[in-house]
């Protein structure tokens, strides 16, 4: 959004200089992309004044100006039809670049006469098109700059330009009006009243306006009017030379004055020659599909479906709210004129225009929502200026639909200004901060202006009532302890889980992976997710349709990815979350690694080899135990299918308490996403680590028996299929106070054992705590190992 400092004085009363006056747009929000300081590329023009100016001997057309300078006398030849002596000029002497013509004067010859200047026009210095003559100043010194005299007798020519960023929510700022309004409830200046009376209309208006049942939606009203013997042609210089700022380029009057409050009040309008309206009648309707339209940028669109255009009989003149058509546009013959001021539906015209690839500044203000009610004062404004400058008589208004209704009102509660922004405003302040935007207030009951659609809530009351405050005067308040003493600490324990797991995987030699959430449906599948409950509505891309139900998807594709560029080897693990929902309760941490390759490079002494389960058996007992997990576990199979099922274990509490998951990555699963294996892996719950009974930050003391430890072996004979481990923890289930490990030393198989039978035996260490172990203490629980052993497995004992 670009606007001239005059241009904003039309509308704010203010002294205020243009540095204040950017200062504040950026704090309001409004934030300044740029200033424009016209006057700078005219900096090097002087004046001058004509001694005397004969014919060129060789030229016909051609001056020869005694031109007096700052520098003195010089020659300076012209070929201007005005170019006479006793004027005062506009000098570009040798060196000064001329911004119209792209070129840097010098020294040169026209027709063997040597000329040291330039003596320049309107359009070579980018002022305006006219180019008809030199520049003839009715006042002015020799030598005195052009810009200051630009700046003492005509500033509307090299006023500042000032752009602003506008935000979505801010449609308000696309007009002048609304940015002066903001400068005036931040105290820069009073708000100018800029109304109008209403224009009686002096005969019936000749063009009847109708809008289809169908289309109310979408365009709610429409006004519109005849102004019949206008005389169009060039607009006002002031009018030129605003448009002309903002980078606008003057087409005729009637034009321009669209354009003009397009920027002025945020009020995009549109005139038809309305001799060229066929059948004296305007329909606003949707487009059937398939419809073409030249528009005024001269190219040809082809409609689809359901777009809103404006009609008469002969088909389709405009497209509503992006861009009218060139078969009914005003041109310099036009003398009757058929005025619009409708209203736009946001989102039908942003659709409307993406489809059509149309940029207009039209579109752009109404898909980010003009102010309704402003419909009809509009088309009185534009029509008072058409009648003051291009004549004419106005009909009546027409009108089809009804402004729709966008009044609202929110409760102003003066303490949620502390509460949620942390400022103490008076409320008199707050309320005169409200009232000075447009708001009325009733009570405690604010009603929200039409043209601020972004005001939603009281909460956006507050944020009104400190963004005109400023929030630079926020102060940074310490938040206060909720304690006494020392401080809680601020993580929590999961999180101090988390750091922990990342500081031992790294210290493993683990490089630690930072994936994408989001996975392929395919790959989510093989970790039994990919279900509608994790599919997103609105993925990135097609391979990032699903919340990943496991850390391995990606890691595995990591590894793929490293394989495919010669690097075999690796250690990867990431902390993060996996999801089996979409629901807040549906969302779990894990740990998780991932070994592929060697354990490290050939080696002359063989001493590097696979990894292989117990590798990663290893690095999850070491993290689980960094976590804080209990020392005693059991190891348990059974895990999920995208695990090698005889490779892998289960770390638990109990048969429903998992802890972790080590193992070999099942085949399948390297095969399907293209990792050659084989590939060792862990995943590690940290939430299902018991948190510890006392919360002290000091150790507990170190428990260290005094008594003797006593082992005892055992042999069983069990059938082939039974597992060792069912065996060790049976046996360290017959008495958990006492025993304090159980291994596995031997195993035999085959010979007098029979066929399908093997021979396992144990060593179960006992460690007494209170009393040395009596001979009947250990036959004891020698008996329980032997009846837990022989009830888990069907073995005997060897005898």
């Amino acid at each position: 959004m670009k606007f001239t400092l005059s241009w904003l004085k039309e509308h704010l009363d203010t002294t205020a200089s243009v540095d204040e006056i950017t200062y504040a747009l950026t704090d309001l929000g409004l934030e300044v992309e740029g200033v424009e300081d016209r006057g700078a590329k005219l900096r090097d023009f002087t004046l001058g004044f004509v001694k005397s100016a004969e014919k060129h001997p060789d030229a016909d057309r051609l001056r020869v100006c005694q031109v007096e300078t700052d520098e003195g006398l010089q020659q300076i030849i012209c070929g201007a039809p005005n170019a006479r002596e006793g004027i005062t000029v506009v000098i570009a002497k040798p060196g000064v670049y001329v911004p119209g013509i792209d070129t840097t004067i010098g020294v040169g010859k026209i027709r063997g006469i040597e000329s040291f200047g330039m003596m320049a026009s309107e359009r070579e210095l980018e002022l305006s098109e006219e180019h008809d003559g030199i520049i003839e100043l009715p006042s002015g010194n020799v030598g005195d700059s052009f810009t200051d005299w630009l700046a003492e007798n005509d500033p509307a020519k090299v006023d500042p330009v000032i752009e602003i960023a506008i935000t979505p929510n801010r449609p308000d700022a696309l007009g002048v009006r609304g940015i002066a309004r903001d400068l005036a409830a931040r105290g820069l200046g009073k708000l100018k009243q800029r109304d109008v009376d209403v224009v009686a209309g002096a005969f019936p208006c000749p063009v009847s306006v109708s809008i289809d049942d169908d289309t109310l939606e979408h365009c709610p009203v429409f006004f519109g009017r005849v102004i019949r013997g206008v005389k169009n042609g060039p607009s006002p210089v002031w009018l030129q030379d605003r448009l002309r700022a903002i980078g606008l380029r003057p087409i005729s009057f009637l034009v321009d004055v669209t354009n003009f409050f397009t920027f002025d009040r945020n009020r995009p309008l549109h005139v038809f020659d309305a001799d060229k309206i066929a059948g004296d009648a305007l329909r606003v309707h949707r487009a059937k599909g398939g419809e073409t339209l030249v528009a005024l940028d001269d190219k040809e669109y082809t409609l689809q479906d359901s777009m809103i255009v404006i009609s008469d009989a002969n088909g389709v003149e405009s497209i509503g709210g992006v861009m009218g058509g060139l078969a009914t546009g005003v041109t310099e013959d036009t003398v009757n004129v058929f005025l619009e001021a409708a209203y736009f539906d946001p989102v039908r015209t942003a659709y409307t225009g993406r489809a059509l690839k149309i940029n207009s500044d039209a579109r752009y203000r109404f898909e980010r929502g003009i102010d309704p009610e402003w419909t009809p004062y509009g088309i009185e404004h534009a029509t008072q200026m058409i009648l003051d400058h291009a004549g004419g008589e106005a009909s009546d208004v027409v009108s089809a639909g009804k402004v729709p209704d966008t009044s609202r009102a929110y409760r102003l509660n003066a303490k949620r200004v502390v509460s949620l922004v942390g400022m103490e405003i008076p409320e008199s302040t707050q309320r005169q901060t409200l009232t000075s935007l447009g708001f009325r207030l009733e009570g405690d009951m604010a009603h929200v202006p039409s043209w601020r659609p972004d005001v939603q809530g009281e909460a956006d009351l507050v944020e009104e009532v400190a963004r005109i405050a400023s929030l630079t005067k926020l102060e940074g308040v310490p938040l206060p302890r909720l304690t006494t003493g020392v401080p809680r600490p601020v993580m929590s324990p999961v999180q101090r889980r988390e750091v922990a797991a990342r500081r031992t995987a790294a210290a493993l030699g683990y490089h630690e992976c930072v994936t994408y959430s989001f996975i392929d449906q395919p790959s989510a599948a093989l970790f039994g997710g990919g279900t509608d409950a994790t599919r997103l509505e609105n993925p990135i891309s097609n391979d990032m349709s699903h919340m990943r139900p496991a850390l391995l998807p990606g890691l595995l594709a990591a590894a793929a990815r490293n394989q495919a560029r010669g690097f075999a080897d690796m250690a990867l693990f990431e902390v993060g979350p996996a999801f089996s929902g979409g629901e807040p309760g549906e969302q779990h941490m894990l740990v998780s690694g991932l070994l592929v390759g060697r354990t490290g490079p050939k080696d002359v002494l063989g001493a590097a080899r696979d990894v292989d389960v117990f590798d990663v058996k290893a690095d999850a007992e070491a993290i689980l135990a960094a976590i804080g997990a209990p020392a005693k576990v059991q190891i348990l199979r059974g895990a999920d299918d995208c695990w090698h099922p005889g490779r892998h274990g289960k770390v638990c509490l109990g048969p429903k308490k998992v802890l972790a998951i080590f193992g070999e990555v099942h085949p399948r699963i390297l095969a399907a996403m293209d990792v050659k294996g084989p590939a060792m892996a862990f995943t590690i719950w940290p939430a299902e680590v018991p948190l510890p009974r006392k919360a002290g930050a000091t150790r507990p003391a170190l428990k260290v028996s005094d008594l003797q430890a006593v082992e005892r072996d055992f042999a069983f004979v069990v059938d082939a299929d039974v597992e060792a481990l069912t065996l060790v923890n049976a046996a360290m289930g017959a008495d958990k106070v006492l025993i304090e490990d159980v291994r596995v030393f031997d195993e035999f198989i085959g010979g007098s054992l029979g066929e399908g039978k093997k021979s396992l035996a144990l060593t179960v260490r006992m460690q007494p705590h209170e009393q040395t172990l009596k001979d009947a203490d250990i036959e004891a629980v020698g008996a329980k190992v032997v009846e837990k052993v022989t009830k888990a497995t069907g073995g005997v004992l060897r005898g």
